[in-house]
C-alpha cells in the first residue's frame, strides 16, 4: 500500500510538472521621453516600436497578450491607435504601437503577459 502511495505521489509530481506553464509580465510605456516618438507629431503614419527581453527565456515559443492601461491623446483630433505583437520568439518579443491621419498621442502605456506550456 505504501509504494502504491509513493508511486501515486511520484505519478502525480511529474505530470504537475511537465504540464506546468511558465508565465511572465511586464509593463511599456511609449511618450516624448524617447528619442524616436513620433505618435504626437505631424500627420499620417506613425509608428513606434520597443523590445522586450524575457527575463528568463521560454522552453518554448509563448503566447503574448498586450494591454493598454494609460493613454493620453489630443482632445480635438479622433484617436486611432492598433498596438500589436511582433517577432514573438522564446527570448521577447517586440511592441508596435502605430497611429494614422491627424491622431496625436502624447503617451500610450499598459502590460503584457507572455504564456507558455511545456
Amino acid at each position: 500500500m505504501k509504494k502504491a502511495l509513493l508511486f501515486l505521489a511520484i505519478f502525480f509530481a511529474l505530470a504537475v510538472t511537465a504540464n506546468a506553464q511558465q508565465v511572465l509580465t511586464g509593463t511599456y510605456r511609449f511618450d516624448k521621453k524617447l528619442a524616436d516618438y513620433t505618435l504626437d507629431k505631424n500627420d499620417g503614419d506613425r509608428v513606434v516600436q520597443m523590445e522586450i527581453t524575457f527575463a528568463k527565456p521560454f522552453d518554448t515559443k509563448p503566447e503574448v497578450l498586450v494591454s493598454v492601461n494609460y493613454l493620453d491623446g489630443d482632445k480635438n483630433t479622433n484617436l486611432r491607435f492598433e498596438l500589436k505583437t511582433l517577432s514573438v520568439s522564446r527570448d521577447g518579443f517586440t511592441i508596435q504601437v502605430k497611429t494614422w491621419s491627424d491622431t496625436k498621442i502624447f503617451a500610450i502605456g499598459g502590460g503584457w503577459m507572455a504564456v507558455s506550456g511545456k
